[in-house]
């Protein structure tokens, strides 16, 4: 198969390198400069150093040449880019995207961009508790292939798993990712939480809790509840909130020591969706009528409303009441 890698990021980079041994994988850059650099070292040195870049991977700066006579695209870009980059294919080609998170401006999740794209072409997200380092190095992974056409999640599961990578297909891709956004803004919670020293329990209860909030906004917006008990879900906020490769746990870190998010965000030199993410969920949660104690939280401490320390007070001081509430 011909698949056409779009975003050289680190994502796009490991699954270039995953999926290279079985098929045939062109990556592709925006950046003239940086295709230049990657032809030149077979290296991403800037996104995923350390990991060489066999000779029969292709990687180029124009578009047209990259998904020309391609079988499938894999949209490897941040949220921020997936509406041009799927508006650019022009439905010319099946394709998933890896991205996490809600658009700016919109709160749309990544399926329903497409939608409004009015894209008709098979489509889906691939998404799971995966770290592009660990992917790289060919180390053993489980992911998700949701999309609402099963038979082609199917497929394409087949097609793409490898020794090292397996997948898994699902129908529900509200669940797939709701779970891959929210658990994003939890990793930012949870690294804020041991940047403060408030212990093992404290880390323990606050996935619980932020396990409930990712269902009950999921289940919101029509997502099955059993969808949050696998990989897409507790998986992702598992890796997500206790792996030290976790950009959104970094930020959480680096929160706890009163630091002002943007210079963080620029020392950390990647995307972390889950500072946009945060602000998205819980707008769209208002609106829907879903408490998330959790995000309000985090986002009150990104804006810089209220003290990192202080979001513990905030959370263990509401009222008492029923688990399942």
């Amino acid at each position: 198969m011909k698949i056409a890698v779009l975003g050289a990021g680190a994502w796009g980079t490991a699954l270039a390198l995953a999926f290279a041994g079985r098929h045939e994988v062109r990556l592709w850059t925006w950046q003239v400069e940086h295709a230049a650099a990657m032809n030149a070292a077979r290296e991403n040195l800037e996104f995923l150093p350390g990991h060489a870049l066999p000779a029969t991977l292709a990687v180029s700066a124009d578009f047209s040449t990259s998904v020309a006579d391609a079988d499938l695209a894999l949209v490897a870009t941040p949220m921020a880019g997936l509406r041009n980059t799927v508006g650019a294919l022009g439905g010319r080609v099946p394709f998933l995207w890896v991205c996490k998170g809600l658009e700016a401006g919109t709160g749309l999740l990544p399926h329903q961009v497409v939608e409004q794209l009015g894209t008709r072409v098979p489509c889906g997200a691939l998404t799971g508790p995966s770290f592009a380092e660990e992917v790289a190095r060919g180390l053993p992974t489980a992911v998700t292939l949701a999309s609402r056409d099963l038979a082609f999640a199917t497929d394409m599961a087949e097609a793409l798993h490898t020794a090292r990578l397996r997948i898994y297909a699902n129908d529900d891709i509200v669940g797939a990712e709701v779970g891959g956004a929210v658990k994003n803004v939890l990793a930012i919670a949870t690294g804020l939480c041991d940047g403060l020293g408030l212990g093992l329990n404290a880390r323990a209860a606050l996935m619980t809790r932020g396990l409930a909030e990712i269902t009950r906004f999921g289940a919101a917006l029509g997502a099955r509840r059993e969808t949050f008990m696998g990989l897409a879900g507790l998986g992702d906020l598992i890796l997500t909130c206790t792996g030290d490769l976790s950009r959104n746990r970094r930020v959480g870190l680096a929160l706890s020591s009163g630091r002002p998010v943007d210079a963080i965000l620029r020392e950390l030199g990647h995307v972390a969706e889950g500072v946009m993410t945060a602000r998205e969920v819980l707008r769209r949660a208002v609106e829907l009528g879903v408490d998330m104690p959790i995000t309000e939280a985090i986002c009150a401490v990104l804006d810089g409303r209220i003290k990192a320390a202080e979001t513990v007070e905030r959370l263990m001081g509401r009222d008492t009441k029923t688990e399942s509430a």
